[in-house]
C-alpha cells in the first residue's frame, strides 16, 4: 500500500458518500470544500497506515461538532461504504488492513462521543 493507493481510496469512497441517501446529505451539508477535505483524510491514512505524519488534526474535536448527526447506524453506513470501496481499491491483504483500522477509529470516535455527551 502506499500513498497515490490511498488517496484513490479516499477520494472513491467520498464519492459514494456523496450520492448516499443518508450520508451523503450529512457530509454535503458540513464539508464545504470538498478538495481540501478530501487532501486532509488522505494525509490521515497515510499517516495511519504508513507512519507519515501527514496529518496534523484532531479527530475527535472534529466529530464532536457533529455528535448529533453521527448515530450509530451512520457509523455502521460510513464502514460498510468503506469495506465495500477497500475491497474495489485495493489488493485483499491492503483492504483488510484499512477495514481493521477504520473498525478501530470508527468504535473509538463513538466511544469518545457517547462519553463526552453523556
Amino acid at each position: 500500500m502506499d500513498d497515490a493507493q490511498l488517496t484513490r481510496l479516499v477520494a472513491a469512497f467520498y464519492a459514494k458518500i456523496r450520492q448516499d441517501p443518508d450520508l451523503g446529505p450529512v457530509f454535503n451539508d458540513i464539508i464545504t470544500d470538498w478538495d481540501h477535505h478530501l487532501k486532509l483524510l488522505a494525509d490521515f491514512w497515510s499517516s495511519v497506515m504508513l507512519t507519515s505524519g501527514r496529518y496534523k488534526g484532531n479527530p475527535m474535536a472534529a466529530h464532536l461538532r457533529h455528535r448529533d448527526q453521527l448515530t450509530p447506524a451512520r457509523f455502521e453506513r460510513w464502514l460498510a461504504l468503506w469495506q465495500e470501496t477497500a475491497h474495489e481499491v485495493l489488493s485483499p491483504d491492503d483492504a483488510a488492513a484499512v477495514r481493521a483500522t477504520a473498525g478501530r477509529i470508527a468504535r473509538s470516535l463513538q466511544m469518545g462521543i457517547q462519553y463526552i455527551a453523556a
